[in-house]
């Protein structure tokens, strides 16, 4: 199996999104959104990736979304709260939940989005949701953050859901001083600024596509104290090489809209 190690840039995408298509979609979508939320605590753990590796394993139209010329994937721990649908309040003992994703950034006729390879999360209810109204992979797992410090955390998940393949994540981190917003057309902006997402039905022949909507991502350096995960090995991608692009990001109160076929 190859490895994530560095490859020459691919070639230019001319369908890529320009600048302009990533900075509209900071707009808020017309109408109503179907749930909101909040999230914070948020680690983003990214590594450089050839996009060939990635491009296999997307739907057919989906394109892999480079930043000069390098895909990135990343594994991303974070607290999910407030969460309540449009017209209901905050529910006690669903509003609140641990989730772990592993993505990617793809394009589809020109608009940039995030695709999931998987999203484990603690709430059964949040699972089933997401998997029948949203189409996302989202899958069961046991999972605890601890703060033993003020800048200090600390999350742990074992992925519990019937016929997925294992995995386990530990990770201990250190939030460090914040940084000033993320300049467009900057590799941050490009890693964080997503306000799209895509999905897709298991056997990949439907294709859907959802906005959300938030302010721009609060971010903060941090060190990874500490790392170990099976996650992307999950997949059947192959462990990425080196040290990952760490930010801490949110909190964030996030609008998310029904999820639309193209």
């Amino acid at each position: 199996m190859p490895d994530f190690a560095f490859a020459p840039p691919a070639p230019a995408d001319p369908h890529a999104p320009t600048l302009a298509d990533r900075l509209a979609l900071r707009e808020r979508p017309m109408g109503t959104p179907l749930l909101r939320q909040e999230w914070k605590d948020l680690l983003f753990l990214h590594w450089p990736v050839p996009p060939e590796l990635l491009q296999a394993h997307l739907p057919t139209r989906l394109r892999i979304d480079t930043h000069e010329g390098m895909a990135w994937l990343a594994v991303v721990p974070f607290q999910m709260a407030k969460v309540r649908t449009r017209a209901t309040p905050p529910v006690p003992g669903t509003d609140e939940f641990l989730e772990l994703n592993v993505r990617t950034y793809v394009h589809l006729d020109g608009v940039p989005g995030v695709w999931f390879f998987s999203l484990d999360a603690t709430s059964p209810l949040a699972v089933w949701v997401a998997r029948t109204f949203f189409h996302l992979p989202y899958l069961r797992a046991d999972m605890h953050m601890e703060s033993p410090g003020e800048q200090l955390r600390q999350f742990s998940a074992r992925r519990t859901h019937r016929g997925a393949p294992a995995a386990q994540f530990r990770a201990t981190w250190k939030t460090g001083a914040p940084l000033p917003p993320a300049e467009p057309g900057s590799l941050a902006f490009f890693l964080t600024e997503r306000y799209c997402l895509y999905a897709s039905n298991k056997a990949q022949t439907k294709l859907y596509r959802g906005r959300v909507a938030h302010q721009p991502w609060p971010l903060s350096s941090a060190q990874v104290l500490h790392y170990e995960s099976t996650l992307v090995e999950s997949h059947g991608l192959p462990t990425p090489a080196g040290a990952p692009l760490v930010h801490v990001g949110g909190p964030v109160s996030v609008e998310l809209w029904p999820m639309q076929r193209v």
